[in-house]
């Protein structure tokens, strides 16, 4: 679904300064129907390769494909946009009408279908993400985390195959953040969406099926969430940690013990330690 080729992207200065080159070759595949968390530290070049996806920055040099096509292309750039929807940081940024399911209706308004299908569509999204009983609220009445359920239904009624969100849970409290990871999650496991996150937050990173590692704008590490958080090391000269169940059993380790470190949920590290305990 998604090809990064040889993928290189600068961002432009003036006044004499040089160019930022935040992608420098990057090469990626993303299959279709996968889950993908992209992590990094600030200016490793995630949010960069995001807008790439979607087509609101384009290639320097090398090329983007989404679902099969050349995000260079400019006749192409509404069908990508179609194919692969953008869920930003601020669901506030995304949010534009005053009535919850009038906004998931503003995409496919837009895209002139008929009148049963926008329906269809509305009633669909906003079951999906769990806001159908908030359809006729005002969403400056929700919580965040409810706020963003609303801005992916908005992104789901154009029924896009990709779903690329941009630290979507970064404005958001624990409980926003839970909400929101419920959602994306359902998304991928019932309809099969494929879905792109980009976080910084280890522990949503370990939810998803593979792990990407940025650095310096290239692919530094890339696998299953149990590989990469076991690479404690590497994970930390990128100025990265790991989800928190990994650094309680790495420094468990470090006092003696010895434990492996690959839980990635509570319920993992709990039998971890009961394993070893009645051992």
């Amino acid at each position: 679904m998604i090809q990064a080729q040889e993928l290189s992207f600068a961002y432009t200065h003036r006044e004499g300064r040089p160019d930022l080159l935040a992608l420098d070759g990057l090469n990626l595949e993303i299959e279709q129907g996968s889950f993908v968390a992209v992590l990094g530290h600030n200016g490793s070049g995630k949010s960069t390769l995001a807008k790439q996806i979607n087509a609101i920055l384009i290639p320097t040099q090398g090329r983007m494909l989404t679902a099969g096509m050349d995000t260079a292309r400019e006749e192409l750039r509404f069908q990508i946009r179609e194919a692969a929807g953008m869920v930003f940081q601020n669901p506030d940024n995304q949010i534009v009408a005053t009535i919850v399911e009038e906004d998931a209706a503003f995409a496919p308004e837009n895209l002139g279908l008929p009148p049963e299908e926008i329906r269809r569509r509305v009633d669909q999204a906003l079951e999906a993400v769990g806001m159908a009983e908030y359809k006729n609220s005002g969403p400056h009445m929700l919580s965040g985390g409810q706020k963003q359920r609303v801005a992916i239904a908005g992104v789901l009624a154009m029924a896009p195959r990709i779903i690329v969100l941009d630290e979507p849970t970064a404005m958001l409290d624990p409980n926003g953040r839970r909400e929101v990871m419920t959602a994306v999650r359902r998304l991928h496991q019932e309809q099969g969406i494929t879905v792109v996150l980009i976080t910084h937050h280890m522990d949503e990173a370990a939810q998803a099926q593979r792990v990407v590692v940025m650095e310096d704008g290239k692919v530094i590490a890339d696998g299953p969430p149990r590989q990469i958080f076991s690479q404690t090391e590497q994970m930390r000269a990128a100025g990265l940690g790991a989800p928190q169940t990994v650094e309680i059993l790495e420094a468990l380790n470090q006092e003696g013990y010895d434990l492996p470190i690959d839980a990635l949920t509570v319920e993992e590290c709990a039998r971890r330690l009961i394993s070893f305990l009645e051992g």
